[in-house]
């Protein structure tokens, strides 16, 4: 996602600015970051920015549009980014849509926070009073005069981008003067509707599947279904077999008694059949003695 916050100095930018980095994962670019960064590295567009800045001279809106190049190629860039500060100016506007161009790359969104100067002025004068009768230090632009020039400036030189980015058919206008959360939602509907990414900043769902896709999906179902029925045909054989052994072996737990309470039994009668047997040779043997006893006597 790529936009441009527009509007005059204490419209809220670098609040919104904030909450959408927050919200969508964006980077915030500074122009005036940008430069430091480049010309602390070293780097060839910041080496021409620092001798023009060195000869007081302002740094060419080609070369600003370089700098925003180099850092918009960085990773943590890929994301999407919010320009703050830039463009100022038509002409800085036509550089940067040059540059995108030539990186095969568009703005998504251009939202211009529309205000009331005179409630901005009353705002800071409230705010100034109100400092001051705290006894904190109010900074020296911090100030209605000051405040007044930087508006004056702004529909110089900036306010115009309003009518060019209009033209294109990229600019959304929204009440700057609602609460911030109100002035949040506006700029969040506005977002949905360009480029497809609702609130939580997650892509759009897919409305409808193609017809390949329909027949790939349709081919899965039946994939998934035939995959059910192995798995329940599996599961009723497994339970059936578990089944039959748990009943051969209470089958085989009854035999098994019944063969041992008939091999008790055979025990038990082959040994009465043995205790009578001894009882009848005992029987025999003291009758043959009684007989011979009596038989002597005669």
């Amino acid at each position: 996602m790529r936009l441009i916050l527009l509007g005059p100095p204490g419209a809220g930018k670098g609040t919104q600015a904030q909450r959408l980095v927050a919200r969508y994962g964006l980077v915030q670019l500074s122009t005036g970051d940008m430069l430091r960064a480049a010309v602390a590295a070293g780097t060839p567009v910041g080496l021409k920015a620092k001798d023009l800045m060195a000869q007081g001279a302002l740094v060419p809106d080609e070369v600003v549009c370089a700098i925003i190049a180099d850092r918009i190629a960085e990773p943590d860039a890929h994301n999407g980014f919010i320009l703050d500060g830039f463009p100022r100016t038509v002409g800085q506007a036509e550089a940067l849509d040059a540059m995108l161009k030539d990186r095969k790359l568009g703005l998504d969104a251009v939202i211009a926070l529309k205000v009331d100067e005179d409630a901005l002025l009353a705002r800071v004068e409230k705010r100034v009073a109100e400092m001051a009768a705290r006894g904190e230090a109010v900074r020296a632009d911090d100030n209605a005069e000051a405040l007044k020039k930087r508006l004056d400036a702004y529909r110089a030189q900036t306010a115009p981008l309003i009518d060019y980015y209009g033209g294109k058919g990229t600019l959304s206008v929204i009440d700057g003067m609602a609460a911030i959360d109100a002035v949040e939602r506006a700029i969040l509907a506005i977002l949905k509707g360009k480029t497809g990414k609702p609130a939580s900043g997650k892509a759009k769902p897919a409305s409808k599947p193609g017809k390949k896709a329909a027949k790939v999906a349709k081919r899965a179902g039946k994939r998934t279904k035939a995959a059910k029925k192995v798995k329940k045909t599996k599961k009723s054989t497994v339970a059936k077999a578990a089944k039959a052994k748990s009943a051969g072996r209470a089958i085989g737990t009854r035999k098994g008694g019944r063969k041992a309470d008939s091999k008790g039994t055979r025990k038990a009668v082959s040994a009465r059949r043995s205790v009578a047997k001894k009882r009848a040779g005992t029987a025999r043997r003291t009758a043959k003695k009684t007989a011979k006893r009596k038989s002597g006597r005669r």
